[in-house]
């Protein structure tokens, strides 16, 4: 598989490549990095081939922005395509916040995010967006986990994006969340050229096969598969790594943590990395258009290229299929 070939977003005329860079780890999730780190992080994907950029106001309360239109500075505006996301809105607090529990980095500190998919908001958030990035235009903005807000985000997120989608400010419109069965819902209802879901399409889950992925097909709108390792249990293990075992951005159940054993006992016995056959599981359904994995160094950049390049025998995916770890009307990598 091919982690540089360029495929197309939805309907749009935007082509990313199959392996993108998600920029959440660029913003301090759970421990931040300098800024000079996170430049290198983003050099080293633009110089490896990688063409698109996934960031967001949320990540580190505009850090993750920040520190990538920096590392932006003197690339060719069409070399690379970027998206954000809209719908959460910062408060200064007087003291340590719970934001910043999970968010280390110098954005994070005494703020608090609420929800706000205003129209007045959304204009604001995308100005302080484009400021942050430097740049005078989104190749894609989604609307960010509006998971209890489906009307708000309705009536006054996504008409504000679809009209600057008409003007040329905007290149695709999608949404970004950690569900799928709130995606289907905004596919019915409006016009979106892509979603990001996050960790809801993976070889340790596939619940989006039963409406959402179906229904992305049909309307040619392209999933942007993030949280492919399941917020780190399938990179570091089901032994867990520095921020221990996580899964959903919290320590992971016991059940969770034994269908891992028994998926790196299958790899063992066919001498697969598991990280690669997750990579390339989420590549396999012909609705993803790209993987966005995270990294905060630069050498695990090029790591993820290579993973989507490894050979994985088809008696692998096989043993997961008898032993119903994965289901059997997931699409398997050829």
């Amino acid at each position: 598989m091919d982690p540089l070939q360029h495929v197309r977003l939805g309907t749009t005329e935007l082509e990313v490549t199959r392996v993108s860079l998600g920029c959440a780890t660029l913003g301090g999730v759970y421990s931040d990095i300098s800024d000079e780190q996170a430049h290198a992080v983003v050099r080293t994907a633009l110089n490896a081939g990688i063409n698109f950029l996934d960031t967001a106001a949320l990540y580190g309360a505009g850090t993750s922005e920040l520190r990538v239109g920096e590392a932006l500075r003197g690339i060719p505006r069409d070399s690379y395509a970027l998206a954000t996301k809209v719908g959460w809105r910062f408060e200064h607090v007087p003291g340590p916040s719970v934001f910043s529990q999970t968010w280390d980095s110098p954005g994070a500190w005494m703020v608090e995010c609420v929800h706000d998919y205003s129209a007045d908001w959304v204009e604001r958030s995308l100005e302080n967006s484009l400021t942050r990035l430097g740049i005078d235009r989104l190749d894609v903005v989604h609307i960010h986990d509006p998971d209890e807000h489906f009307e708000e985000a309705m009536e006054g997120a996504y008409p504000v994006l679809d009209r600057f989608r008409s003007q040329g400010v905007i290149g695709a419109v999608g949404a970004g969340m950690n569900q799928s069965e709130m995606l289907v819902r905004l596919a019915r209802a409006g016009d979106f050229d892509c979603f990001l879901l996050a960790g809801r399409y993976t070889i340790l889950e596939q619940g989006a096969l039963d409406e959402l992925l179906p229904l992305c097909l049909q309307k040619r709108i392209s999933i942007i598969a993030g949280g492919t390792y399941n917020s780190g249990i399938l990179a570091s293990g089901s032994q867990g790594g520095p921020d221990g075992v996580r899964y959903d951005y919290m320590e992971a159940p016991p059940a969770i943590v034994a269908k891992v054993q028994s998926m790196e006992a299958a790899a063992a016995r066919h001498a697969v990395d598991l990280r690669a056959a997750a990579s390339q599981f989420a590549l396999a359904h012909p609705a993803v258009a790209c993987i966005v994995p995270g990294t905060r160094r630069p050498e695990r950049v090029l790591d993820n290229l290579e993973l989507v390049r490894a050979e994985i025998p088809a008696a692998f995916w096989e043993e997961l299929r008898a032993s119903d770890l994965i289901r059997s009307d997931a699409p398997l990598p050829a």
